[in-house]
């Protein structure tokens, strides 16, 4: 852990501050399950993603990496460990989870959307009920977004009347709408059938070349070639290598990156 935090109250309730540039800081992270603790999810992981970096999170089922992103955004409470979005301790249980979850936007890879909801109704939801902006204020954002995302043409459509891309990028829109400074993606084309998978990329390609910070759990290579500045490597809820891509990808320096790599290159 890096020294000297220079904790001191912001103003929020319960939360804390730390002196930092980075966009992300998870420092320590561990997290078990079990009455006993007995299962290890994280162990002492630390990352510093700084604004508009990409990381991608590869590794083995079972590696802890869809935990790290569940507990950036509360979804899960670490054991031990802090995790920080900018200037803000996330994980202090005194904070404002609302708070947490308009600054740290995530994508599943099973959609989430509202099957009652047309597409639009799915992105207008949060502004209008966490945010309360007036509906009328929050519709023109909500249509911009779906153009950004190219479903301008199922505004009105149910998510049964989607394609499994179309409803990724409808979730990919919502998660947008409530202007994060982070996006989490989980596995976010692994529900995908392998023609729908480019058009949900090319989205998170778009949203990284505009400069969003983002951490994503994928072993879509030609995503981390194209996007990403950072490889992470996780196994057994521990980061076992970092570097970029082609560090990662052309010249793994450790024996269980190289053989979890012989696996899927």
């Amino acid at each position: 852990m890096e020294a000297d935090l220079n904790m001191e109250a912001n103003g929020k309730a319960g939360m804390q501050t730390t002196n930092t540039d980075a966009r992300v800081r998870i420092e320590n992270a561990s997290k078990y399950f079990g009455k006993r603790g007995e299962v290890t999810a994280l162990r002492d992981v630390s990352l510093r993603v700084m604004p508009g970096q990409v990381f991608l999170i590869i590794g083995p089922s079972g590696s802890g990496k869809s935990t790290l992103l569940r507990s950036i955004n509360r979804l899960e409470t670490l054991s031990s460990g802090s995790i920080w979005i900018d200037n803000d301790q996330v994980t202090d249980p005194r904070g404002d989870i609302r708070q947490i979850r308009e600054e740290v936007g995530m994508v599943f890879q099973n959609f989430n959307l509202f099957p009652h909801l047309t597409a639009i109704e799915n992105i207008l939801l949060a502004p209008t009920t966490v945010k309360r902006q007036p509906r009328a204020e929050a519709l023109p954002r909500a249509r911009a977004l779906l153009a950004r995302v190219g479903l301008s043409e199922k505004e009105d459509s149910y998510p049964s009347q989607l394609s499994g891309g179309q409803q990724q990028r409808v979730a990919i829109a919502r998660a947008l709408a409530m202007s994060p400074k982070v996006m989490l993606f989980d596995e976010p084309t692994s529900a995908l059938d392998p023609e729908m998978i480019k058009e949900v990329l090319d989205v998170m390609l778009d949203l990284a070349r505009d400069g969003m910070t983002m951490l994503v759990v994928s072993h879509e290579m030609g995503f981390a070639r194209a996007a990403a500045d950072t490889v992470v490597f996780m196994d057994e809820g521990q980061v076992i290598e970092t570097g970029t891509p082609e560090e990662v990808f052309d010249s793994p320096r450790e024996a269980r990156t190289q053989k979890f790599l012989k696996h899927i290159l």
